[in-house]
Formats: C-alpha cells, sequence, structure tokens
C-alpha cells in the first residue's frame, strides 16, 4: 500500500476502532504477562511506536498458534480482516491464561489451607502443654500408641503393628487410607492377647448342683459334662474335646453351654453359623477390600474381652457354601487343636491364639456336617424328653418364667398339674419343650386380660370404703364386672384390701379354660386306633430334625398292569425300600398264602398304591422296609394290623432286618402317641440303655431278627401262615 492509500485507510472510523480495540486487549495481555516475564516491557515500548497493521503482525507471530491459523494471518491483505483476526487471537490468549491462573490460585489456596490448620494445631497444642491441660485432651496417637503398648501383643504381633503405626504417623488424616489403618490398630489395641478370666476353683458338686437346677433329666449328657470339667480341674491346660449337642429344636442345647461356662467361671459368647455361607464370615476379608472387617471368631473375642471364653457355635449344620468358600472348611483350623494355636485371620493378618477358648457345637442333625468337621468334634446325642419330665420341667422352669414374663404372679395365675399333663397331652407333639411354653404363655396372656380389666374396675384409693367380703366373693364368681360398695367401719387397711381382693380372684386353669383359650385339642391318643382300622394300613416310627414321628403307611389295589405306585414327597431311599418290599412278598406270596393255588403272579392284573400321609413333608431314610412288608401283607391278605403296635427296621432283599438309628427317640414317639408295642431290630437293643425307664415299663419292646418275626407279633392273629425259612 502506498502511504497515500495507507493515510486513508487510517482515517475509516472502522478501522479506528478496530485499532483501538486491538490496543486495549494487547495492553491487557501485556499487564498480565508483567507479572511473570520481566522482559514485556520491550513490547510495551511497541504499542507506542510501532503502527497498528504491523503491530498485529508482531503479536501474532509471537504466540503458539496452528499452522492453518498462520497462513489464515498471512493470507488476511485487508487491514480489517487482519486486525479482527488479530484482537480474536490475543483475547484468545488473555483468556486461557487467566483460567490457568484461577486453577493456580484454588491449587495454592487448598494448599495454603492444609498449611493453616497444620499450623493451629501444632498452636493449639503448644498452648495446652503450657497450660497444663494436655492430660485431659491427650493426643489420640499417643493414645493409640500406649494402648498397643499395653495390650500385650506377642513379639512379631507387636513387630507389624508398630510398622503400621509409623505408617500412619506419617500420613494425613484426609488421605484415603487412613481410616482404614486407625481402624485396624485400634483392632490390635482391642483385642485381648494376655487378658484371661481367672477360673475359680472347680467345685463337681456345685456344677452338679447348677445343671441340675437348670435343666431337667439329660442325666446321660451331665455326666459327660461333669466328667469334662473334672478333667479341666485336674489338668486345667488340657486341651479338652470340642463337645457338640446333636437333638431336636427345644431340648436346651444352647442353655447347656452357658450352664458349662457358668460352671468354669468363664464368659460365655454365642456366635450363629445359621446360613452362613461367606467363608469371609470365619476367616474375615482381606484389608485390600472395600468395608472389610474381621471374621466373627475374631470380633467375638474383642467383644467378650478375655482370651479364654466359652464360645459356642451355634447351628454347626446349618452352614452352607457357594463361589465365595465353604465355612465349614474354615471351621476346620478353628476346631483343631493343634492348628487354631496360630489362627490366621484375613483382615489381621496375624497370627492369633484360639487355643484357650473352649469351643461348645450345636446341631439338629448330625449328617449335614462334613466328616472331616465332625471328626473334630465329640457328638452327645439331646433326645426329646418324655411326657413326665416335660411336666416336670414346666411346673419348675417354664411356670414361673411365663409368670415373670407377662407381670403376674401365683397370686394372679395358678396352673395345676393335671392342666399341664392335659396341654402336653391334647397340644403338644414335640421332642423339646418350646410349643408347651407358647401355649401356657397363651393362659398366661388370658390371665392378664383379666387381671388388667380388673384392677381398672376396681380402684382402691383412700377416699374408698371397703367392701363386704362375701359380697366379693360372690360377685367375682358370678363374673360381674363392677362390684357394690358398702359403708365399714373407720381405720382398716387399704393395703390390705387389695391383698384380699388379688387372693380372692386367683385364676385357677381348668379344662374348660384350656379348651376356650387354646382351641380344641389338636392330638389324641386315638388317633392311631382310627386310622389302622382296614386292612393295608401299618404304623412306623421315623426319625426328623424334631425328633421321632410316628409314620403311617397306607396300601391299597387296584386294576392294572402291575405297576407300582408311590405317593407322599419320597426320596430315592425310601422308593427303592417299597420295591425290596414288593419283591419280598411277591417272591413268597405262595408261602404266606396271598395267591391262590397254581397262580404264580400276585401282581396279574392289579396294581398296588402305596400312600405317606402328610405329602406336603419330604420323607427318606432306610427305616421303613418292615412298615411297607406289613402294610403289603395287610392288604393283600385282608388282615387288620394291631392299631397298638408301630415298627420301625430295614430289610434286605432275604428277608433279615438290619438295625436303624434314632431308636431312642422313635421310642419316645411312640410313646407320646400311646403306642403300647414296639418292634424294632434285635441289633438294636443295646439302645434302649438310652430310653428312660419309665417309658421301657410302659411299653412291650419286641425284637425281630427277620421280617417274619415282624408279621407274627403285627396281626392280632399271629402269621398262620408262616413258613419258617431255611435260609
Amino acid at each position: 500500500m502506498t502511504k497515500p492509500e495507507m493515510d486513508l485507510a487510517e482515517q475509516d472510523p472502522d478501522l479506528i476502532s478496530l485499532s483501538r480495540q486491538f490496543k486495549a486487549t494487547a495492553m491487557e495481555l501485556i499487564s498480565v504477562l508483567e507479572q511473570k516475564q520481566k522482559t514485556i516491557g520491550r513490547t510495551k515500548v511497541l504499542l507506542d511506536t510501532v503502527p497498528v497493521h504491523r503491530l498485529a503482525d508482531i503479536f501474532v507471530a509471537s504466540f503458539e498458534i496452528s499452522f492453518e491459523e498462520q497462513l489464515s494471518m498471512l493470507d488476511s491483505v485487508d487491514l480489517k480482516v487482519r486486525l479482527s483476526k488479530a484482537t480474536e487471537l490475543v483475547d484468545r490468549h488473555l483468556q486461557s491464561i487467566r483460567v490457568a491462573e484461577k486453577i493456580t490460585q484454588k491449587v495454592e489456596g487448598q494448599l495454603s489451607k492444609s498449611q493453616k490448620e497444620f499450623l493451629l494445631r501444632q498452636q493449639m497444642r503448644a498452648i495446652k502443654e503450657e497450660l497444663g491441660d494436655n492430660d485431659d485432651d491427650e493426643d489420640d496417637m499417643a493414645a493409640l500408641e500406649r494402648k498397643m503398648q499395653s495390650a500385650g501383643m506377642p513379639p512379631n504381633v507387636w513387630k507389624h503393628a508398630h510398622r503400621e503405626l509409623r505408617r500412619l504417623k506419617k500420613m494425613q488424616p484426609q488421605q484415603p487410607g487412613y481410616s482404614s489403618s486407625r481402624a485396624y490398630l485400634e483392632l490390635l489395641a482391642d483385642l485381648p492377647w494376655q487378658n484371661a478370666s481367672e477360673e475359680r476353683e472347680l467345685n463337681l458338686k456345685a456344677a452338679k448342683e447348677c445343671l441340675d437346677s437348670d435343666h431337667y433329666g439329660l442325666a446321660k449328657v451331665k455326666q459327660r459334662i461333669i466328667e469334662y470339667l473334672a478333667v479341666r480341674k485336674l489338668k486345667p491346660d488340657a486341651r479338652g474335646p470340642v463337645l457338640c449337642f446333636v437333638g431336636p429344636p427345644g431340648v436346651g442345647k444352647t442353655s447347656l453351654a452357658s450352664s458349662i461356662a457358668a460352671a468354669l467361671g468363664r464368659k460365655f459368647i454365642r456366635i450363629s453359623l445359621g446360613g452362613v455361607k461367606d467363608e469371609a464370615d470365619i476367616r474375615g476379608h482381606r484389608r485390600t477390600y472395600i468395608g472389610s472387617m474381621p471374621g466373627r471368631l475374631v470380633e467375638g473375642i474383642k467383644r467378650v474381652g478375655v482370651s479364654n471364653p466359652v464360645m459356642l457355635l451355634d447351628e454347626i449344620d446349618k452352614t452352607g457354601s457357594d463361589v465365595r468358600g465353604d465355612p465349614a472348611s474354615a471351621l476346620l483350623e478353628v476346631l483343631d487343636p493343634e492348628q487354631n494355636k496360630t489362627f490366621n485371620d484375613h483382615y489381621l493378618n496375624v497370627p492369633y491364639d484360639l487355643s484357650k477358648v473352649i469351643f461348645i457345637a450345636t446341631a439338629n442333625r448330625a449328617q449335614p456336617i462334613p466328616p472331616p468337621l465332625l471328626d473334630r468334634m465329640e457328638v452327645i446325642e439331646l433326645p426329646g424328653y418324655t411326657p413326665e419330665e416335660k411336666l416336670r420341667i414346666a411346673m419348675r422352669h417354664l411356670i414361673p418364667r411365663v409368670l415373670d414374663q407377662h407381670g403376674l404372679r401365683s397370686e394372679f395365675l395358678q396352673i395345676p398339674e393335671s392342666m399341664v399333663k392335659l396341654v402336653i397331652q391334647n397340644y403338644t407333639r414335640e421332642a423339646g419343650v418350646r410349643s408347651l411354653e407358647r401355649n401356657l404363655a397363651a393362659l398366661a396372656r388370658a390371665a392378664a386380660v383379666r387381671v388388667a380389666e380388673q384392677e381398672q374396675t376396681l380402684p382402691l384409693s383412700n377416699d374408698v370404703h371397703q367392701m363386704s367380703t362375701s359380697l366379693l366373693d360372690t360377685r367375682i364368681a358370678e363374673g360381674a364386672a363392677e362390684v357394690e360398695m358398702e359403708v365399714i367401719p373407720m381405720g382398716v387397711n387399704n393395703h390390705e384390701i387389695s391383698n384380699a381382693l388379688r387372693s380372692s380372684s386367683a385364676l385357677v386353669v381348668d379344662e374348660a379354660m384350656v379348651e376356650k383359650v387354646l382351641g380344641p385339642p389338636r392330638f389324641d391318643d386315638r388317633e392311631t386306633a382310627e386310622r389302622v382300622t382296614t386292612p393295608g394300613v401299618s404304623v412306623g416310627l421315623v426319625w426328623t430334625t424334631f425328633g421321632g414321628e410316628v409314620q403311617f403307611v397306607e396300601a391299597s389295589t387296584m386294576a392294572g398292569k402291575g405297576e407300582l405306585h408311590l405317593t407322599g414327597q419320597l426320596g430315592d431311599v425310601i422308593k427303592e425300600s417299597a420295591q425290596i418290599a414288593l419283591t419280598w412278598v411277591r417272591a413268597r406270596a405262595a408261602d404266606l398264602k396271598l395267591v391262590a393255588a397254581g397262580n404264580i403272579n400276585l401282581m396279574d392284573g392289579q396294581d398296588i398304591h402305596i400312600h405317606f400321609p402328610a405329602g406336603a413333608v419330604p420323607k427318606d431314610g432306610p427305616s421303613a422296609g418292615v412298615t411297607l412288608v406289613t402294610s403289603l401283607v395287610s392288604l393283600l391278605s385282608q388282615q387288620r394290623v394291631r392299631p397298638d403296635t408301630a415298627m420301625t427296621g430295614e430289610m434286605t432283599l432275604r428277608g433279615l432286618v438290619l438295625p436303624v438309628g434314632g431308636i431312642k427317640d422313635k421310642v419316645l414317639a411312640a410313646h407320646r402317641y400311646g403306642i403300647k408295642r414296639v418292634i424294632i431290630p434285635e441289633r438294636n437293643f443295646k439302645d434302649l440303655v438310652e430310653v428312660p425307664a419309665t417309658v421301657l415299663s410302659s411299653l412291650e419292646i419286641l425284637l425281630v431278627k427277620r421280617v417274619e418275626d415282624v408279621l407274627e407279633h403285627a396281626f392280632s392273629t399271629g402269621c398262620p401262615w408262616r413258613q419258617h425259612s431255611k435260609l
């Protein structure tokens, strides 16, 4: 451009406006850069000396811009376009510098805040030291260190904990791992490494009296516990076996464990294993996980505060396994006295000594417990109670506890022995006493309603006169809701009036009240006789997790193709027992005179249907063989089985009767149902030692070797068609 053209262009108002805007933006940029670069003053001089069209090129050349933007500037010949682009680039550079400064100031502000807090804390600590107030509110870290030093950790554990403490001191409370590391050290300091409860001198006589006062019956179990305590007395550091109480619910397994702790003078802690499927519940989580925590054993030791408690592993048969591990396998190390001296919890990551802990386990069944775990325990069976034992338990323990739980006293409610016996016979069929306690609680609630209503309608205050005793007795006997008042001489103590009122209104439970509160009887001793009225029905004895039970077996024939139908939600074992029973009957049909002469096919033209009632209850097990044979022979011979006879036992294909388990529970179940004769295998005779003498005296126990012996005792007319086998 020539000089005249330049002068003419500089007089353009738009160009003048763009020049001013460019210079203002450039000046603002220079003022920002002056704080960081001292040489920027030379650039400031250029704003006043260099023409605007050249100044734009100089400024843009000093920025870091893309190659395309450089070409765009070079391509701009017109002054207005060039200034506009230069202004845009300068402004963009200015904004990027301001954003960077803002971020820097924010970071510096946060750092200065933490430095300020640190300085203030140091000043506060110095002020407290000068004032002497540091003892009341001492430093948390120093307190934690002193607590760890006094915990009595073993040398190897203390070395690990001290290294972790040094690491924690270097961390700021705001750091992510600070809280988890501190919680870990607090757990190490809280664990009772050396703190143990002192056992008092064992007095076996006092321990026996304690067991007798807390539990009625269970003579064999109590004797084993006394033996266990005697060994502990002679050798306190003896590694005794792990006792495992196995029995149906409500027989006192958990309370027996607490009685052992009371006899030893040790603290007692219960850990429930029911439904535990995660191995981490036993061994703990590793500290690398978020929300990690120690296992239940270490947590229980910390909670109880001593290293030698009595620890109850409740419901050990209810553990499961899934992708998270097998808790039962983790318990192998816990219950092995050779291994639990160095029990390694994943969260602790240091060995902890569990050898001082007395472990006691409970289970409803021994079968679900894995064999390696069962091998580490001594199983003690707790069978169900007899009706006589339930009566004594109710009078000694249950009724006083129920009255206390409902705010009653014996002056308000009296339950005679005859009524308790009625409740046991007609309303409960269980091995334990929990259902009995619930029924007694229902009677107590009914009495509580009457007492509450009576106290509400008969207020006794100082300004109320005494009532006529005869009138009071009459009105209460009639069930009146209100009582008339009469004028009586002054000077009578109102407290005596209240006591007289309460004693006169004591509620004595009778049969009518039992039926009104509990409903009609749920069980009847005539049930067995009523169900065994037709041929084809026999009475068996089975074992369940709730104790022994009576199981009826029904058989019926119909026209068909010679098939066997089984119903009642049966398992594979009991289905095979039915097939064996039918095969044995078909093989001896002619000898038993179940078919006509010359007819060798017992199933010709007919099907047999065998049903186990209570189809909603799963059934399985090898103890129904003799019951199935008796039912089939009764059906095909049209002879009724004796209603007072129940049986149990497994059979072979050759007719031998094999021994079965749970004899005591099954005999007690037969006694509860009012059965008088029980057929059991001869090889189970040794198991009758465990049955109470009162039960055996009321039953006729029939021992059998072969199925023919079972049939001989099962029918009232004997077995006239019996042929003595040559086998």
